[in-house]
């Protein structure tokens, strides 16, 4: 089985998406799937403006035609609503071919933090991409009953899972006065990081990432320390040296880093939010709270083996097996409609 998933997320940006889509892949593959990617590296490209990290592809319907072409895939995945989402998503209703989609980021709350554009108006806009897809899938169940109070159809679900391999508890310090509150993201508007920042805590506040507002925060929040981006073993040490992952977003519809906190034996601390709460739950790994000072004091005293035992139950396996049985399932659907629809041999003749 060949599945072609269409990203205008690609590395080396640094964000959710693509570490989901490279993870989920990843274990696929070992289920038997054939997953290839369409990606931005195929294309010119353009630094987005405010983000020059990150590029923005030129796609065309010829080219596009020509990738899907080569791959000769049984499904086609459209993981994003960008230029190359959208050329695919034409390219499948033109030719009739069926393809599933994944609701990733709250583009409405994002625009709207920067464009005086109202949220109502991205929500049709994100309506319409999705109307034809096959499956619509979300990463938990409250933001699948979201989508669909918005009137999005086939919402279908796909869970996230996390490398508790990678990330696990270990010796580690970061050799700063303790407690140490950790964040791990994009350092950007939308991450809403100075909720955090701006907090009186005891110890240390510590942010790994990069991004358009690093500086500027840097500049306000002297007393913090920015470690920049951190990958693998590098990443995996910080968040074991923390003692409080703070989560500030009010907007992430997931949030891996969550996952990866806990599974290095770190209780997290957020505002009540659909990410953070779908995540935890009621589970005693977090303290969620609308005074998210309250939150990061209450979750210093949490259970360390009480996280990683949560995170050990979500498995980048089990997310792979979610993701495969809705692509198939769109695909025999699609099949059984065009049977149901064809003229049999002596109507044919």
């Amino acid at each position: 089985m060949r599945i072609l998933i269409a990203t205008d997320a690609w590395h080396p940006q640094v964000n959710g998406v693509v570490r989901t889509l490279t993870m989920m892949a990843d274990a696929a593959r070992k289920l038997g799937a054939d997953v290839s990617f369409l990606t931005p590296q195929s294309f010119r490209t353009f630094a987005l403006p405010s983000y020059p990290d990150l590029r923005v592809a030129l796609p065309n319907p010829m080219q596009i035609a020509r990738l899907i072409a080569e791959a000769r895939p049984d499904n086609i995945h459209v993981a994003t609503e960008g230029p190359i989402g959208f050329l695919v998503r034409r390219y499948c209703r033109k030719h009739g071919i069926p393809f599933t989609t994944s609701f990733h980021t709250r583009f409405p709350e994002y625009v709207s933090a920067r464009f005086p554009i109202p949220e109502s108006w991205v929500w049709v806009a994100l309506r319409r991409f999705h109307a034809r897809s096959g499956a619509v899938m979300a990463a938990t169940p409250a933001l699948a009953g979201e989508l669909r109070s918005r009137g999005f159809r086939n919402v279908a679900l796909w869970p996230r899972g996390v490398d508790a391999e990678l990330f696990h508890p270990r010796e580690a310090d970061l050799g700063l006065p303790r407690p140490v509150f950790l964040s791990v993201g994009r350092v950007a508007v939308e991450k809403n990081l100075e909720a955090f920042l701006a907090l009186d805590l005891p110890g240390t506040k510590v942010v790994v990432g990069d991004g358009p507002a690093k500086a500027a925060l840097q500049k306000q929040y002297p007393e913090a320390v920015f470690l920049g981006a951190r990958h693998g073993e590098a990443l995996a040490e910080a968040y074991a040296a923390a003692d409080v992952f703070v989560f500030p977003s009010r907007t992430d519809t997931f949030g891996l880093v969550l996952l990866e906190a806990l599974a290095s034996g770190v209780p997290v601390a957020a505002f009540p939010v659909s990410g953070p709460r779908d995540v935890i739950g009621h589970a005693p790994v977090g303290a969620l709270d609308e005074d998210l000072q309250q939150a990061c004091l209450a979750a210093v005293s949490l259970s360390r083996s009480a996280c990683r035992e949560f995170a050990l139950k979500l498995t980048w396996e089990a997310c792979a097996r979610a993701f495969i049985d809705n692509v198939v399932r769109v695909r025999a659907e699609h099949e059984g409609e065009a049977a149901l629809v064809s003229p049999g041999p002596h109507l044919a003749a």
